[in-house]
């Protein structure tokens, strides 16, 4: 939510010419609540933002209903509240303004509010579309998310950017939307597939190598069971590893939170959190059956370290460690179409994005992250050529 404060003043130019300046500075506040089992009838904590309206209307992706649209209907049925679901098939190139404008006809069909929230449940993709179609309601409506896959848990939930791709460019169009809560249950992870765990492990590599140390560790050290065992949400896990992961999980989002708040609207353009993105847009939407983002991460993050390791920024041995990790997490370090033609592609684009810098975020050492601005095209290449014999290994 958020609340503008401006000002207005005549002013007088050194020319003569008379005009006005208005200057004004958004609040924006947003809440995050841990909950397990958000459903579950005895939480009150989502029923009680919708007594208000008596009703909710719920966008969701259509796995996500089929394990979970029963519980949601006596979730709400509990507490009479009407419930209206709105179910979306989406993948990376479903994430379109078609699909939008779908979501907006389930608004507009329901009547929302002004302030009436709508409730967006599921990953990261659903998250983002949802989001683009309440920032673009009404130029802006209100909306709780509770995000279930590890991506959405730990990666888009933290963020206030909602957007779609249009074409082979990923979010391109979007707005920056905050929504009023997000509640945050890891016992959807429970019913996870273990590649979406995969996908989202490399969210909580990409923050760790660049900026926490320590959770890189707890990463390493339970990187299997971590896997395995959904974050420790699966029956049977340890209290070693509930405690390990819950801590991964709070401390990824925490330094995530203190990361991108100063900087929600990516007015600076130096972002830690870029670590695995400078590349990997183009990885996600050019091959004919699209890499998941983590997969498209983890390539420009592998590929980074190699450059990263070629000036010296890493040792061999932080290089090896952050390879293996990859390795052992399942995470793709290289793609056939990962070559000169799309490096040099991908560089144009996101200067683009990034002002006319490279702004290449990577580590140095793990744990701590620098900028490159100065790679040459010949040099990015070298690293190229380089990681393609470093991957014959793995």
């Amino acid at each position: 939510m958020s609340d503008l404060k401006a000002t207005v003043k005549e002013t007088t130019s050194n020319t003569g010419h008379t005009g006005f300046h208005v200057e004004g500075y958004e609040k924006i506040e947003y809440d995050f609540t841990f909950i397990d089992g958000v459903f579950n009838t005895e939480n009150p904590n989502l029923a009680d933002c919708y007594k208000k309206w008596k009703r909710c209307l719920a966008v969701t992706d259509q796995n996500i209903y089929n394990v979970y649209g029963q519980q949601m209907e006596r979730y709400f049925e509990h507490y009479g509240l009407e419930l209206k679901v709105h179910k979306t098939k989406i993948g990376e190139k479903a994430k379109t303004i078609p699909t939008l404008l779908g979501i907006v006809d389930s608004m507009n069909e329901f009547g929302i509010y002004r302030k009436e929230p709508v409730l967006v449940v599921g990953g990261g993709l659903v998250t983002d579309v949802a989001g683009f179609a309440c920032a673009a309601y009404r130029r802006n409506t209100n909306f709780i998310r509770i995000p279930t896959t590890v991506i959405g848990l730990i990666d888009a939930s933290v963020s206030i950017k909602v957007a779609v791709n249009y074409g082979n460019y990923k979010n391109r169009l979007g707005a920056y939307h905050a929504p009023i809560h997000t509640f945050l249950d890891f016992t959807f992870l429970r019913t996870l597939p273990t590649a979406q765990i995969r996908n989202g492990f490399a969210e909580l590599i990409k923050i760790s190598t660049c900026s926490h140390l320590d959770t890189f560790n707890l990463l390493d050290k339970y990187c299997e069971q971590l896997i395995e065992q959904s974050f420790g949400r699966a029956d049977g896990s340890s209290r070693e590893l509930i405690e390990a992961a819950d801590k991964i999980n709070r401390e990824g989002i925490h330094e995530m939170l203190k990361l991108e708040t100063p900087n929600l609207h990516e007015i600076g353009l130096d972002r830690v959190i870029a670590y695995g993105h400078t590349w990997s847009p183009l990885h996600e939407l050019v091959p004919e059956t699209p890499l998941r983002h983590g997969h498209a991460i983890s390539i420009d993050m592998a590929y980074s370290a190699t450059l990263a390791n070629s000036r010296g920024l890493i040792t061999d041995a932080e290089h090896r460690r952050l390879l293996n990790l990859f390795s052992r997490t399942g995470l793709s370090m290289d793609h056939h179409l990962f070559n000169e033609e799309i490096l040099a592609k991908g560089t144009a684009a996101i200067l683009k994005t990034r002002d006319g810098l490279l702004r290449a975020a990577v580590p140095n050492p793990i744990g701590q992250c620098t900028f490159l601005n100065d790679v040459s095209a010949d040099e990015m290449n070298a690293a190229l050529k380089r990681h393609k014999h470093l991957m014959r290994e793995y």
